[in-house]
Formats: C-alpha cells, structure tokens, sequence
C-alpha cells in the first residue's frame, strides 16, 4: 500500500483573512481527533491535489507538520469546493488511531459488462455512490466493487450486502439497501398526428381589399 506524505505548517491567518492564503496557492485546514486539540494548518493546494487524486477519503494521508518530528495518521474528514470553479476551500483532516476502528464512506464502483444494457434492452440504474463501512484506518478499501454482469433480467439488483467486503471490514449502511438495478428503458414519444380541417367556403370569394359577403349581404 502506498504511503501518501503531505506536508503542512501552522496557520496564525483565521476568518476571513483566510483568502490571502488562497491567492498564494495555500489551501486553510484544520487538523483534530478525538484526543487531539483542533490545529490551524495550511497546506499547498498544488500538493493536496496531487496526494488527494490518489488518495481520496478512504486512505491514510500522513500529515508532516512543520516542526513537529512524527507524521501523523489523518483521514479527510470533510472537503470544501468552490461550486463554480471547483477551488479547493478548505479541508478538515481526522487524526485517527491506527488501533481504533473508525467509519468512512467508500465510492462505488461498477465492474463487468452487460448484454442487456449493450444491446439497449436496459438500463443500468444507481442508486447508491458510496456505502458508509466500519473497519481499522489502515484496512479501509478505496472502493466497492459490483459486478453488473451478474444480472440477467430487467429488476434484477444488487444490494449492500452482496459486496464482497475485505476482512476485517463491514458494513454500516443498511445491508437491504439496493446498490445497482437493471431498469427498463424509456420508450420515445410519438408525434401527435394533428389533423388540418379546411373550412368550406359559401359563395364568391371577395376581391382583394373588399370583405367578404355575408348571407345577410346576399339577401338584400
């Protein structure tokens, strides 16, 4: 397993001030556990894309803190985007306890191909992204796997609980919870046909720039 190292300092700009840091290419953070003072860091928004791209939510990222001598063990706990341009604002890092089981959310992934879904016949339906699990921070997995190719039938599913979890690994989101299904596919609209009823003219038609004759007209 890969080792993913991010280097931080210690952060004296707070509030709103925070902004300068961003202009810089720094990213505010904080860093807390359950038996460890929230700390103000910051780190390199550059190096936190690199580590994170890899690494994600569900691996040990080892924080270097200026001036302290050990690394420490962090989760990321939380991770602030910017909606419009996707700038990283800021993120939270859980230290943890490599001996205490901690909760996680781990992303789907969807393996294997489908004829139904190949020959247009389905659709495949996702119901879930990611499953909340429970395991030792070292033993989390980077993603759950379920394989589509087991389906046959449009309403055939899979649930949480047909995940082949890793040891040591269990669930926490509902195990009845359905994961993928094969769903029908929607059927085009056709056209309504509108139908052009033309209007039976009586008597002459009128000659350009006069109005039309009516009966009454006629009679007199």
């Amino acid at each position: 397993m890969n080792k993913f190292v991010l280097k931080a300092e210690k952060r004296v700009i707070l509030g709103s001030k925070v902004k300068k840091l961003r202009r810089l290419g720094l990213i505010p953070a904080n860093v807390f556990g359950h038996t460890v003072e929230s700390q103000a860091i910051q780190v390199s928004a550059v190096e936190f894309a690199r580590v994170y791209k890899d690494a994600g939510e569900t691996s040990l990222i080892w924080l270097k803190i200026e001036g302290e001598d050990k690394e420490r063990p962090t989760l990321i706990k939380a991770l602030t985007n910017n909606p419009v341009t996707g700038q990283k604002l800021h993120v939270d890092f859980h230290q943890v306890n490599l001996k205490e089981k901690v909760t996680a959310n781990v992303p789907v992934e969807v393996i294997g191909e489908n004829q139904l879904i190949k020959d247009g016949l389905a659709v495949l339906d996702l119901n879930i992204q990611e499953i909340e699990v429970e395991a030792l921070p070292t033993d989390l997995p980077e993603q759950i796997t379920y394989d589509i190719s087991t389906l046959k039938e449009i309403g055939d599913h899979l649930k949480v609980s047909d995940a082949k979890l890793p040891a040591g690994v269990t669930a926490v989101t509902d195990p009845e919870k359905i994961v993928v299904a094969l769903g029908a596919p929607m059927k085009e609209e056709e056209p309504l046909e509108t139908e052009v009823v033309e209007a039976e003219v009586v008597g002459e038609a009128p000659a350009e720039g006069e109005a039309p004759k009516t009966e009454e007209a006629k009679a007199e």
